[in-house]
């Protein structure tokens, strides 16, 4: 009786008995949590492994642990997965429809990043906010780089051809308008011309967002993931003074 007692007292607060709404909620919940134990062991790896080796674990965890949750989710929600493990009502999208998503992702990405910033300044003030957005753009970027060189099948040392074409594949590359220009075979100036947390900041009356330090750790990191050959060069960015057509630009070279 006693044990009769305490599982009914169990089940009184088990997921059955949540209303539809609170259920959803719920859902949601696990689709963050999902998210950040992915997280979490990836920085774990890398603390007891090393960088490069947590992306190799990554790989294999993005690639077998993926191809489960689609399944899974695909039997849940009753979608079809193509061929390439996509579900069909995404990858029988216009390339249009493609490209919105997209830029609402990235848009998305952008709002969290700044989420996280607000979320430290407000209780402990900008320069801890400074000090862990660089410090998480130290990891970012070359995890972007990587990515990004996954997902276009570059090999080890694809050059400044390379980085060129690639720094149109970051997440920014959706938001902002940047552009490319070739001094010699061997370097080319990248422009940030649009910077849209920068435009924000004219629109507002407000002083540019001095975002030198996180740049500097930001590309760098980017191009040597890239290509370890390649060096970067700060041309100028925030609070360095820049003419009006861009926010900052950045010189990578191959020595």
């Amino acid at each position: 009786m006693e044990n009769e007692n305490i599982n009914n007292s169990t089940n009184a607060y088990s997921a059955e008995n949540l209303d539809r709404e609170q259920l959803a909620l719920f859902v949601m919940d696990l689709f963050h949590r999902t998210v950040v134990h992915h997280t979490l062991w990836f920085r774990e790896v890398e603390h007891q492994l090393g960088f490069e080796r947590a992306l190799d674990a990554l790989k294999t965890a993005k690639e077998k642990g993926g191809a489960i949750q689609m399944k899974r989710l695909s039997e849940a929600f009753g979608f079809e997965l193509d061929a390439n493990g996509v579900p069909k009502f995404l990858s029988g999208m216009s390339k249009d429809q493609l490209l919105r998503v997209s830029d609402e992702l990235s848009k998305n990405w952008l709002a969290s990043d700044g989420v996280w910033f607000q979320a430290v300044e407000l209780e402990h003030g900008m320069n801890d906010a400074k000090r862990c957005n660089d410090s998480t753009w130290a990891r970012y970027s070359p995890f972007e780089a990587w990515s990004i060189k996954q997902l276009l099948d570059m090999d080890e040392h694809p050059g400044l051809e390379g980085l060129a074409r690639a720094l149109n594949f970051r997440t920014y590359g959706r938001l902002n308008k940047q552009s490319v220009h070739w001094e010699s075979d061997n370097a080319f100036v990248f422009q940030m011309n649009e910077c849209r947390v920068q435009r924000a900041r004219v629109h507002n009356n407000l002083d540019d967002y001095p975002c030198k330090s996180a740049g500097l750790v930001e590309y760098s990191r980017f191009a040597e993931a890239i290509d370890s050959r390649i060096k970067t060069e700060c041309v100028g960015c925030p609070p360095d003074e820049h003419p009006a057509d861009w926010f900052c630009a950045w010189r990578f070279f191959i020595l």
